[in-house]
């Protein structure tokens, strides 16, 4: 079995790749990233000398490029992490989401078909569903709620979907889909909420914390996402949407404050800043089709993933201060610069 993994050099495909090539060392594990400013080789530095392990680094949206490696590699299976997932950049600039996000994905699809894939996967998120009221906790998204997108990179992603879905009625090419609540864990980029408080807070610089902080995510360990999606490509019914969630709602402030304690670090360093444009107020999975029909079951609850996570920062200091500080970006070139004609 051949699965290429895109984006596997960020935070959830990075793991995803830990997971698969160390579960599955019969399978080959072929990584595509383009190595943006979110890609980081030094997070597969575990798998890298692996013999079931395989890196490229090229463009979704690159369509000669991604034709030829379909056709030099013949996947059995594509899993499609490849993605620009931060709302904030998007807002800045939404085009640049348009084109990985929408065009990459359909440029994937058009090789899929080529060449007879067995399994497209496509991971996508719980953004896509818009938000649910603050004083409505016995509200879920469930894979049939309506498409009601936020942001320019929600509507990004509900694009994307709308095409792996397409190409199923259309073409008959075998499709899964993924929906997501927010991941934490380790190799978060730390641009993100758990890794940019904890990077900070170690520092002891302010914590910027939108708006009042009341804003709900149902928080998902990356590890438990990566048991999902392997049970979704080898067992999901075609055509199938899943969402995957951990039944770990917070608010962000909870979140942060639970980062501080931790860390031993006073809730003075909190500071609260102009809310984001378009914040949604909550985001709640149901993921009842996943569980009943696959047997899925997570392994963490948000009290042991987030102490987990913190640990790991602090004992992989130097894999988030090189991205910090811009080294991490040297990588690819120490690692294969002379490997390349």
């Amino acid at each position: 079995m051949k699965i290429l993994v895109t984006g596997g050099a960020g935070f959830i495909g990075g793991n995803f790749v830990h997971y698969m090539v160390n579960k599955y060392p019969e399978y080959e594990i072929v990584n595509l990233d383009l190595l943006t400013y979110a890609g980081n080789l030094e997070t597969l530095k575990d798998v890298e000398n692996k013999p079931n392990y395989k890196f490229y680094r090229g463009d979704i949206a690159d369509r000669e490029f991604i034709m030829n490696l379909f056709d030099k590699e013949r996947f059995d299976i594509v899993v499609n992490f490849a993605a620009e997932s931060h709302v904030d950049r998007s807002i800045k600039d939404p085009g640049i989401f348009v084109r990985t996000n929408v065009m990459g994905t359909q440029v994937l699809l058009d090789a899929s078909k080529e060449f007879k894939v067995k399994r497209y996967h496509q991971v996508s998120t719980d953004e896509v569903y818009g938000d649910l009221p603050l004083d409505r906790p016995d509200l879920f998204f469930t894979e049939e709620t309506p498409l009601h997108t936020s942001s320019p990179y929600s509507s990004s992603k509900a694009s994307a979907d709308l095409f792996v879905l397409a190409y199923y009625r259309t073409y008959g090419l075998p499709v899964t889909i993924s929906r997501c609540s927010n991941n934490y864990g380790p190799y978060h980029f730390p641009e993100k909420l758990i890794p940019l408080m904890i990077s900070r807070a170690l520092a002891d610089e302010k914590l910027p914390v939108y708006g009042k902080g009341d804003n709900v995510r149902d928080w998902l360990h990356v590890e438990d996402h990566c048991s999902a999606i392997d049970l979704i490509i080898h067992k999901g019914r075609v055509g199938e949407v899943y969402n995957v969630g951990g039944h770990n709602e917070r608010t962000n402030l909870e979140v942060v404050k639970t980062i501080l304690k931790e860390l031993g670090k006073p809730e003075s360093l909190i500071q609260f800043v102009d809310d984001r444009p378009g914040h949604d107020r909550r985001y709640a999975i149901d993921p009842t089709k996943l569980e009943t029909e696959l047997g899925w079951k997570p392994k963490y609850n948000f009290e042991t993933g987030i102490k987990q996570t913190i640990q790991w920062y602090l004992d992989h200091q130097d894999w988030w201060k090189n991205i910090i500080s811009g080294e991490y970006k040297n990588y690819f070139d120490k690692m294969y610069g002379d490997k390349l004609s």
